[in-house]
């Protein structure tokens, strides 16, 4: 038992009376202006920060996914950043449809360094921020509620000044750091206090940046207290109200999409949630949450696996298999009743043609992010069931067995992945099927036959054995081929079977074509047991697939 819960209370403040009819809503209605704060939030959350080439790399990945605003870092706190920013110009890397935003503290030579970093930037956002919470104003700095908002009120002052003497058409964030800390109706004074220095208006517009700098509730009250400065603010069609959630109680998503939910216009995030402590809020989960209810994220996530690829290379982090949407094992079934569930709905839509994603187990149709069924959908291992393993063997192979081979082809494989203690891939799989069901020749090695048609409709002639590796050979007669052979071994041996159950079909199309043949047989135990044949003259192929069965079930 923990013992010094008591040593905790809420550190968050309640919003006064606020409208909340947005918490009837079921989705965002459109994707939110997304910034991402990878090359700055990110970066200084690596244990290993990133290259200038690194850096490079991994901006130009973002603009090839969508986004049009993009934090590149603190330009005046260090060299390589400056650097960073000026690269980006020098080089022209930066579209014209795309934003660059700096961070800067409210200090006249650290915006003049900031300034010299943008120039010939045709588009920025310049972020000025002071902490506001109690417990900051209370234990850093010892200043009251008056004496922290002059710091901003002089931050965004400075700002506009240098930016009009640098004939700068820049737009300006302001974020009351510590916002979860603080008290609503102050934060919202201080806000209000900013922007009747910058007077906004719907042409240039400011940003408010919310920031959950430590997430201290849960995301309902979260999402009140965004409500509540959305619904107060002034030059409310002037201002952008922008997120920046942390994660540090696991909720960075739910806040995110709260806080749309309740008035926000814009989210400041990370690819994968990397950030300081838990992380940052998600972008690549929050803009895929929209895409499976049908909202266009604006963001391009189609080819996921390039994107992890490069954010593990760049960063040194590892996605994690888990990872909504993004991890190796996130479409992955290994439990037998989810992967014959995930079977069959593969197999109505290929029957029915819906317009609608519905496929039990999948919320998303894990092609829209570039990834294959037979390679990620299905997975075989000993938890696995027979609807997995014939969908495998049905989409790589071609191999339809009946229904009830299934479930014995699906025990014989879980029995290897058991014994293994492993997972096993696709053409193991096929392997273990051939290995044991296919063309199986002792003790009874089929070497030929010759039936022909009698006038009465029944079939006649021999069938060469070699039994044990003697030759042998038998007479044959019955109403048909495989009838024929199956009396010459029931007569001539100690095999006994009833209950001839047999299926076929073509494995490729044409006329040098395989073909396939399944057979089960009952034994004296009331036991079924089944083989298959493979050969490209359908005949030899059920002939073969009797030979197999009769020879599993001798073994046994």
């Amino acid at each position: 038992m923990m013992e010094n819960v008591k040593k905790y209370q809420p550190g968050y403040f309640m919003p006064p009376t606020i409208d909340m009819s947005w918490a009837q809503k079921q989705f965002p209605d459109k994707a939110p202006t997304w910034c991402s704060v990878d090359l700055r939030d990110g970066n200084q959350a690596l244990v290993i920060p990133m290259s200038l080439d690194e850096k490079i790399e991994f901006f130009k990945m973002l603009v090839k996914i969508g986004f049009k605003e993009i934090e590149v870092g603190f330009p005046a706190a260090s060299e390589t950043e400056y650097t960073f920013l000026r690269r980006l110009v020098d080089e022209n890397l930066i579209p014209d449809d795309v934003t660059v935003q700096v961070l800067t503290q409210a200090r006249e030579h650290i915006i003049k360094k900031t300034f010299d970093a943008l120039k010939g930037v045709k588009n920025a956002i310049v972020h000025v921020y002071n902490s506001t919470s109690f417990a900051q104003r209370q234990q850093v700095f010892r200043k009251n509620k008056e004496e922290i908002k002059q710091i901003a009120i002089d931050g965004a002052k400075l700002l506009q000044k240098l930016t009009e003497e640098a004939g700068a058409n820049y737009r300006f964030e302001y974020s009351p750091e510590s916002f979860t800390g603080t008290e609503p109706e102050y934060a919202l004074e201080v806000c209000n206090a900013v922007l009747d220095v910058w007077k906004p208006t719907p042409d240039r517009k400011a940003i408010i940046n919310i920031p959950v700098t430590v997430e201290m509730s849960m995301p309902h009250i979260y999402a009140m207290q965004v409500a509540y400065i959305s619904q107060n603010l002034k030059y409310r069609d002037a201002v952008e109200l922008s997120l920046h959630p942390h994660n540090d109680r696991g909720c960075g998503v739910a806040d995110s999409e709260m806080g749309l939910l309740a008035g926000a216009d814009r989210i400041e995030g990370t690819l994968f949630g990397n950030g300081e402590r838990t992380g940052n809020a998600d972008i690549v989960t929050i803009a895929m949450n929209m895409y499976v209810l049908g909202v266009d994220p604006k963001l391009d996530f189609s080819n996921i696996h390039e994107l992890v690829e490069l954010y593990e290379k760049v960063t040194r982090m590892h996605v994690h298999e888990r990872q909504p949407y993004a991890g190796a094992l996130v479409f992955a079934a290994f439990s037998g009743s989810h992967q014959d569930a995930i079977a069959k709905g593969m197999k109505w839509r290929e029957e029915q043609d819906p317009d609608h994603w519905t496929v039990p187990y999948l919320p998303i149709d894990p092609h829209d992010v570039g990834r294959e069924y037979e390679a990620d959908v299905i997975r075989i291992n000993s938890q696995s069931g027979k609807g997995g393993v014939a969908y495998i063997m049905e989409q790589k192979y071609g191999i339809s067995m009946p229904k009830k081979m299934r479930e014995d082809f699906g025990y014989c494989v879980k029995d290897v992945s058991d014994h293994k203690h492993k997972e096993l891939l696709g053409d193991e799989i096929y392997q273990i099927f051939h290995d044991n069901y296919v063309n199986v020749s002792t003790p009874y090695n089929l070497i030929d036959f010759s039936l022909k048609k009698e006038v009465d409709g029944t079939r006649s002639g021999y069938v060469e054995l070699e039994i044990n590796g003697k030759p042998t050979v038998f007479k044959a007669k019955g109403n048909g081929r495989l009838d024929a052979i199956s009396n010459a071994i029931q007569e001539n041996t100690d095999v006994r079977y009833t209950d001839l159950t047999y299926s076929e079909h073509a494995l490729e199309i044409g006329s040098t074509s395989r073909a396939m043949a399944y057979i089960g047989v009952t034994g004296t135990d009331g036991k079924i047991t089944w083989g298959a044949g493979m050969d490209t003259d359908i005949i030899t192929a059920s002939v073969m697939a009797l030979f197999s069965a009769i020879n599993r079930m001798v073994k046994k």
